[in-house]
């Protein structure tokens, strides 16, 4: 597990992960996980990077910002944060929700993000995805779900998110489900869901305006956002490049970290 502070920004609690030196890496993580999904996967990258995990404003164990919640907000959250650490620019990692926040960031403050990498992300509305986000997106009923029965939800992300048979490690569980388990964060996360839905049809028009070296990295098996966004994106991007990790689930930052730093490194480094 990352060893974390409580840092106090706009007056609020914000869980982050400081390690390493070297030029700066933000690790951004989706749900219903937070910043610990990378506890496999920051140690590595700290031999060479100044590594920066922090939990989402409203997620994890930050406590939630005033404002909306699409991810041009959180792109905007993400700025402040690098203005309070003094980063001018910085590498991003950013995967599942953190995927579209990130790729914001990139469009619409160039000089702030150095190389962007897009991890298992809905990107494109009207691509393929998992039967679960499917019914979930087009009937609304994630806010039902994620609200009402919160341990449903987290088993079938466990269950789809991992290769079969595979859990994850008590102590890292029981973080996730500590803070999921709030009523508190369901009630951001839906909010988040309902910004993200309405936006998602305007983000491919960002990509035209991402200059930064950009690169798609996509678990072969994840089984809700295929390949086809990761093909899409890197056709959307001048000059992006598309890494897949064989064999690897929606969490292989945990589950394969060796392999995501094998294909992350000659990216990060040339």
């Amino acid at each position: 597990m990352l060893a974390t502070t409580i840092e106090r920004h706009d007056g609020r609690s914000l869980r982050v992960a400081h390690l390493g030196s070297g030029p700066p890496l933000v690790l951004l993580h989706g749900y219903p996980d937070n910043l610990q999904v990378f506890s496999a996967l920051a140690p590595r990258l700290a031999t060479r990077f100044r590594i920066i995990a922090f939990d989402w404003p409203g997620m994890g164990y930050s406590e939630e910002w005033p404002g909306g919640a699409s991810p041009v907000h959180l792109a905007e959250r993400l700025i402040r944060l690098l203005d309070a650490w003094k980063v001018d620019s910085a590498n991003v990692f950013s995967m599942d929700m953190g995927g579209q926040a990130a790729i914001v960031a990139a469009a619409k403050f160039p000089d702030r993000v150095r190389r962007l990498v897009v991890s298992n992300s809905l990107v494109f509305w009207n691509a393929a995805t998992s039967w679960e986000i499917r019914v979930l997106r087009r009937f609304g009923w994630n806010r039902f779900v994620i609200g009402k029965l919160p341990s449903l939800v987290f088993r079938r992300a466990e269950r789809t998110f991992l290769p079969r048979g595979l859990r994850l490690h008590r102590e890292l569980r029981e973080d996730f489900w500590r803070a999921f388990s709030q009523p508190s964060i369901r009630r951001f996360i839906t909010r988040m869901c309902a910004a993200y839905q309405g936006y998602l049809p305007r983000l491919p028009e960002l990509l035209p305006d991402i200059r930064c070296p950009t690169l798609a990295l996509w678990a072969e098996r994840d089984r809700h956002f295929g390949l086809e966004h990761a093909t899409r994106l890197q056709a959307g991007i001048r000059g992006a490049k598309l890494a897949v990790v064989p064999s690897a689930e929606h969490w292989m930052v945990w589950h394969q970290a060796e392999s995501v730093e094998r294909a992350l490194s000659p990216f990060l480094t040339n």
